[in-house]
């Protein structure tokens, strides 16, 4: 079982604290991904797992062992970086094999290995090249051959796609789930990219500041976001924020009231809605929208506004619409929005954390 257990996992610099008592567990065989900005300390906490980074206090448990001291040769696991990390004058097979050529391992068994992950990862024809004759993305299969050979508990990964272009990183994307499925190991992925966490995780981890701010699926996280941060970090364009009042089972907001599924406390409070649950409806219209810009972009058009309230725009209101398919809307029309209860985020006005 490679399981990975984080117990009030802390680091400092100092008398800098960047990560926050951190809790953590990825069962077997899962594919966790660790998003948040930069500067939130997810590789920081990868490597801590890894080893490259002292723990300050907290434990690390890798398939049930305490690893929390344990050099980073003896934790059996393989990291993936974002550089690739090759040595230039070794060829694709020397690249893949080096690991275990310094452990010593059988020559039959090094070249059985290697020749297993050029098979899956398609590098079978570029063994005898060196590095700079080969693509970002050969390069990048390199890489993941390398950690492969090893046989780890755990892969790990450090923003491996972030230097590649975007045509390139949606086709290693796939390249890299299908490694996972095939070998059916357990690895953490961190990105600060929420399509590839929400494309590739089977776990979503949402850091921010150096605290977890939600674990949880993908669809989870994206549909019941814990906080202002989450919702607004995962989903493109990001949820609208508007000021609103509660009373009861209705919310007022821009001008407007809406009917809530559940009620809430009474008081002031901020209303989430995707730019996508957002329609165009005259009947129905909760408020209105004086459009600001428009962007067509074939399958969908998006636009953004500011919130009126009585033919007066709404302090601090700002929203984004995603209508699917192409609309001839131009700035300064005036569209009337309508959205459904099921659709409504709560959340409160001091921590932004979910109210309902």
């Amino acid at each position: 079982m490679a399981q990975i257990e984080l117990d009030d996992v802390r680091k400092s610099f100092g008398t800098l604290e960047v990560i926050h008592g951190v809790d953590l567990d990825v069962a077997d065989g899962r594919f966790a991904v660790v998003v948040g900005p930069s500067g939130c300390g997810k590789s920081t906490l990868l490597r801590m797992v890894a080893g490259l980074e002292d723990v300050s206090s907290g434990t690390i448990r890798i398939s049930g062992r305490d690893v929390t001291d344990v050099e980073p040769k003896d934790r059996n696991v393989a990291m993936v970086f974002q550089n690739y990390a090759l040595y230039p004058h070794l060829s694709v097979a020397r690249n893949i094999a080096f690991g275990l050529e310094l452990r010593g391992a059988p020559r039959a068994e090094i070249k059985r290995r290697v020749g297993r992950a050029a098979e899956i990862l398609h590098l079978e024809d570029l063994l005898e090249r060196k590095p700079r004759q080969l693509s970002g993305g050969q390069r990048q299969r390199v890489a993941m051959g390398r950690a492969m050979v090893r046989e780890p508990d755990v892969f790990l990964f450090d923003e491996p796609l972030s230097n590649l272009d975007a045509k390139l990183r949606v086709t290693m994307r796939m390249e890299i789930k299908r490694l996972h499925d095939e070998l059916g190991a357990t690895s953490l992925y961190v990105t600060h990219d929420q399509i590839e966490a929400m494309t590739m995780g089977d776990v979503l981890i949402v850091m921010n500041d150096g605290h977890v701010e939600q674990i949880g699926e993908p669809l989870e996280v994206y549909e019941r976001p814990a906080s202002t941060f989450v919702a607004s970090f995962i989903g493109s364009p990001p949820m609208n924020f508007l000021p609103a009042m509660v009373e009861g089972a209705d919310v007022s907001f821009c001008g407007g009231r809406l009917a809530l599924t559940n009620a809430s406390p009474h008081g002031p409070a901020i209303l989430g809605v995707r730019p996508e649950h957002l329609i165009v409806d005259p009947e129905t219209a909760a408020f209105r929208l004086s459009v600001r810009m428009v962007e067509p972009q074939g399958a969908e058009t998006i636009v953004h506004g500011v919130a009126e309230s009585g033919g007066r725009e709404v302090e601090a209101a700002a929203v984004t619409v995603r209508l699917p398919g192409v609309h001839r809307i131009q700035p300064m029309d005036i569209l009337p929005l309508a959205a459904r209860a099921e659709h409504l985020h709560l959340f409160d006005t001091e921590r932004g954390r979910r109210m309902s």
